[in-house]
């Protein structure tokens, strides 16, 4: 027996929480269903690990069965992978292959360890009687609530291979932006790699030898300024470069640590979103996600506030996330989506003007993947300026900074050339 911590709807919107003491996540699925609720989120509450092995051991010797299956499914498969398994089983599906036959062929023929797990777990489940959804609901790290959602709104509607194809559609569009911003952020990050690992060899090996070399030259006379600072940098670097480098590590793990706070969080998300260059990429990220995942949902027959809870926590972004929450509870009071949502100053007015024309005409699904749509292209017009912007832009950073330290440390050499040249043309007649 384990216990569960779920959120729920109900048929008016109203959110809900609770726990329930069931064997597994298919049975309290069930029970929240059984409660007239719309499951949002279910987790398992977290066991000390001592009394989750001895649990594990006792239900293994009543079942007879080994543990290392399950313990191997809750690894997550790669986003490309469950996409490909989401695009083949609505292929199967679609070709009139019943649920049950299509995963097992999926299963002989899937090269992940992780998901063939996944999948032969799906197949049990199905065997004993659960639907798909109930099946897919075991897995939460792996089938997130908008998989869910949507795979159950297409069993309830008796159109799951459609279902399965808009959602392997949408993960695929997905993955697709998430690809061109990863390849775009890979520049700056390498360049400022570079940047930090060719500064830091300069003033802990290169720099210090020249303070050497003109110790000797300048018999005692003063260095540039510039060249002090320099120095001065450098030796501190040297003298203190564990607790400099702890120091990093530090500021690493409290920056890691507060964006797991609340505010911290809300914070990061903030600035991510006001940032100069990158800023309009990931607003234009967070806005294609918002419109595809509801739009998606909507076109598969989910209710719209329940869709708006399953966006709300695929959000990415807790800004986001607290605009979809007034849009969620002003269509609870029964009132329009498009106010809050020209109100949030998160979303242009483009975006709430088509909106309002979906809500109009009660196209509100099309018009929304028509919004995705749009700022897909957007997406890659602003990764595409963003990385011609940056490529000057670090390459002139770069340069200043190395081109720095090479001055500072030729500015001694170009002071004892001119002293030598006075010295000579006074010693002539």
């Amino acid at each position: 027996m384990s216990s569960f911590c779920y959120e729920a709807v109900d048929a008016g919107g109203l959110k809900m929480e609770g726990t329930l003491d069931v064997m597994d996540q298919g049975e309290a699925l069930r029970r929240i269903r059984q409660m007239g609720l719309f499951p949002v989120k279910v987790a398992e509450q977290r066991q000390p690990r001592l009394k989750r092995e001895r649990d594990a051991t006792r239900a293994s010797g009543r079942r007879g069965i080994s543990f290392t299956v399950p313990l191997l499914a809750r690894r997550r498969p790669r986003p490309r992978v469950l996409a490909v398994f989401t695009r083949q089983l609505a292929t199967l599906v679609e070709a009139g292959l019943p649920v049950l036959r299509g995963l097992r062929t999926l299963q002989e023929q899937e090269d992940s360890p992780a998901l063939r797990t996944v999948i032969a777990e799906l197949g049990h489940s199905i065997e004993s009687g659960m639907s798909l959804s109930e099946a897919m609901g075991k897995f939460p790290r792996v089938f997130n609530p908008l998989y869910l959602n949507m795979v159950r709104a297409g069993e309830l509607g008796g159109a799951l291979e459609i279902t399965l194809r808009r959602l392997a559609e949408f993960m695929e569009k997905w993955q697709k932006i998430k690809g061109k911003v990863k390849a775009a952020m890979f520049y700056p990050c390498a360049v400022m790699l570079v940047a930090i690992s060719i500064v830091t060899v300069l003033m802990v090996f290169v720099v210090p030898r020249f303070k050497q070399v003109f110790d000797g030259l300048l018999n005692g006379a003063s260095m540039p300024k510039f060249t002090l600072l320099v120095l001065s940098v450098s030796e501190t670097v040297k003298a203190h470069f564990v607790l400099t480098l702890a120091g990093l590590i530090t500021a690493g793990i409290v920056f890691m640590t507060a964006l797991r706070t609340k505010q911290g969080r809300r914070l990061f998300d903030g600035l991510k979103l006001r940032m100069p260059v990158l800023g309009p990429v990931f607003r234009k990220v967070a806005i294609a996600r918002f419109s595809r995942t509801f739009g998606t949902l909507l076109n598969s027959g989910v209710p719209v506030l329940q869709a708006l809870a399953v966006v709300r926590e695929t959000a990415g972004n807790s800004v986001v996330a607290s605009v979809i929450q007034r849009i969620h509870d002003s269509v609870k009071e029964g009132e329009s989506i498009t106010a809050p949502l020209r109100a949030s100053h998160v979303f242009p007015p483009m975006v709430g003007g088509m909106v309002d024309v979906g809500e109009q005409t009660g196209a509100l699904p099309d018009m929304l993947l028509k919004v995705a749509d749009t700022y897909d292209d957007e997406v890659d017009n602003a990764v595409s300026s963003m990385t011609s912007l940056l490529e000057p832009i670090l390459i002139i950073f770069l340069a200043i900074v190395v081109g720095s330290i090479v001055i500072a440390m030729f500015l001694p050499l170009i002071s004892i050339m001119d002293g030598g040249i006075v010295t000579i043309g006074e010693g002539e007649p």
